[in-house]
């Protein structure tokens, strides 16, 4: 099984779209999702975008998406990339695509000398707070947010090289 990330096109709009619907309603929130096809072309894959896609691919097919934007720390002095979304379809769970996801981006994060790379998590998410806490991240316990820096950043980055 050969998992790909890359960057989402235009022509994925659709895709993304299904994945934010199937998000929302594994998050108990079905009805939540106001975004379309038409939206998504034009916030994500605009001229000058301010949030960004990847999709994740398993021999060609898209099992998954991720949408990031990038912030910036006043304290810092630097940028840091925020993870808005992650999806990985649920029958194509467990094969290592939502840890190649969060390496994709770590790697993205200090390419772009990022000094965070921060995400949000419900609470009663189990599965994703064990994936969390076993890739290496450090839950902000005001604000239920992990973060990947320094070390522990670079060293999840270089497993997937």
């Amino acid at each position: 099984m050969s998992i790909q990330i890359r960057p989402a096109e235009k022509s994925d709009a659709a895709t993304i779209l299904a994945f934010i619907n199937s998000l929302a309603v594994y998050e108990k929130e079905p009805d939540a999702v106001f975004n379309t096809v038409s939206e998504i072309e034009k916030k994500l894959f605009c001229e000058h975008p301010t949030a960004h896609a990847l999709i994740c691919e398993q021999d060609g097919e898209a099992i998954g998406f991720a949408v990031y934007f990038f912030n910036y720390s006043t304290w810092l002095g630097k940028h840091g990339l925020y993870l808005e979304d992650l999806y990985v379809s649920q029958d194509k769970r467990g094969n290592g695509a939502g840890k190649a996801i969060m390496q994709y981006l770590a790697q993205l994060a200090l390419e772009k000398d990022c000094g965070r790379f921060e995400w949000v998590v419900l609470d009663w998410n189990k599965p994703a707070i064990d994936f969390y806490d076993s890739i290496g991240a450090k839950p902000q316990s005001e604000w239920i947010i992990y973060r990947l820096s320094g070390d522990e950043l670079r060293l999840f980055a270089e497993q997937g090289k």
